[in-house]
């Protein structure tokens, strides 16, 4: 190696180091302001919470993971076991359950089921659904699983699948039972799948009355007739668990879940639901921060055949936020800049930290919306050179 050569490679490589030693982290502030006070509600119920269904976001909760016996609205996870078989094409709504000894002396709420008969699912899930039935329940659970007892234990798998981490199952009615317990976080989860897997089973929750061996029941659910854009999903009460109610509501295209627990009467749970409800409603909104695959930033790219490569986002950034929050959140994008070449698109480059009141910190991958190549040994001697020469600004 001549020395001119050697002049070459100890130019490029003292200057290769003294640039990476001089990049700091670039920190952009796309919204930056003061925040504002939290937004503070309390509730009567015993257990509760808020859930917004789109986002997930939670908000308001109290004792949200305490276990407590649910009652009849853990029957909405029997309803769930037949969803999923009507979805996967192993049941149809024309098909037909025997009724049992078991299910026919069942007492509580009941279908009114005849023992040796045969009922449709269709008017089983109405059964359970609008007339609390525990004897059709039952009937639902020895149709699937043989016995009540084998079914419990299929709910409570199912539940994990799911994201219900603390609900056990001892029976397919929630009837009450010393393990057999949820909690208001998992029923709001519960509620929220079977909203966004299943919207079309999911409109037997609105359906007002049914009428079975011509005995006619209207729905328990105190707020369809009396709150606007309520259409499900179960009540349940029991001297222990006290009246409680899972609810759901849309308006104006938004839809909010609500879970109450541990209260006094049927007029205290419908009373409670409207007023979680109101707020959610009220005080919060869901924005749209950033499209899927919206670009960032540009980030300069070092020793790469492209000057710049576009940072983007995978997916839609959705959130829900109190509305007078909205122009109190914070966004940090942060990365090494320039980005050393070679970069493959879709490569994580950086992360963009969202934060804001009332809403847990959020951290998203940034990635490289573009590639770029290495430049060969001649052009990235000539980088070198020029960024001796002309500073980053000759690219």
């Amino acid at each position: 190696m001549g020395f001119g050569q050697q002049r070459v490679f100890v130019a490029f490589f003292v200057l290769l180091h003294l640039l990476i030693a001089a990049v700091a982290m670039s920190t952009v502030a796309l919204v930056a302001a003061e925040p504002a006070q939290a937004l503070t509600i309390n509730s009567k119920a015993r257990e509760a919470i808020l859930m917004d269904a789109e986002t997930g976001t939670v908000l308001f909760e109290h004792e949200a993971d305490a276990l407590m016996p649910p009652a009849s609205m853990s029957k909405l996870m029997t309803i769930l076991m037949v969803f999923d078989r009507l979805a996967n094409g192993s049941l149809s709504m024309e098909d037909t359950f025997p009724v049992s000894e078991k299910a026919w002396r069942k007492g509580g709420s009941k279908m009114f089921v005849m023992v040796g008969t045969e009922i449709s699912i269709a008017d089983l899930l109405r059964g359970i659904i609008i007339q609390s039935g525990n004897d059709a329940c039952i009937v639902v659970a020895e149709g699937i699983a043989g016995d009540e007892e084998t079914f419990a234990a299929m709910m409570t798998e199912r539940a994990r699948e799911i994201g219900l981490t603390h609900s056990t199952f001892r029976n397919a009615t929630g009837w009450p039972d010393p393990d057999h317990m949820m909690t208001a976080r998992d029923l709001a989860t519960l509620a929220r799948f079977m909203v966004r897997n299943y919207p079309d089973y999911y409109a037997l929750f609105a359906e007002t009355e049914f009428t079975w061996q011509g005995i006619r029941q209207p729905n328990r659910n105190p707020l369809l007739a009396s709150y606007r854009g309520a259409d499900g999903l179960k009540t349940g009460h029991t001297e222990t668990a006290g009246y409680g109610l899972v609810a759901s509501a849309k308006r104006d295209g938004r839809r909010l879940i609500s879970v109450v627990n541990g209260l006094n009467s049927d007029r205290e749970r419908a009373a409670e639901s409207r007023r979680l409800l109101n707020i959610g409603f009220q005080e919060f909104d869901n924005y749209t921060l950033l499209s899927a695959g919206q670009t960032v930033d540009q980030a300069d790219v070092w020793l790469g055949d492209r000057d710049r490569i576009p940072l983007v986002v995978a997916e839609e950034v959705r959130l829900t936020l109190p509305r007078d929050v909205r122009q109190q959140l914070q966004a940090k994008l942060q990365y090494q800049n320039p980005v050393p070449a070679p970069v493959e698109k879709g490569a994580q480059i950086g992360t963009l930290r969202l934060t804001a009141p009332e809403m847990a910190p959020i951290e998203l991958p940034v990635l490289a919306g573009e590639p770029a190549g290495k430049l060969g040994f001649l052009g990235r001697i000539s980088a070198a050179f020029n960024y001796l020469l002309w500073g980053a600004s000759s690219g």
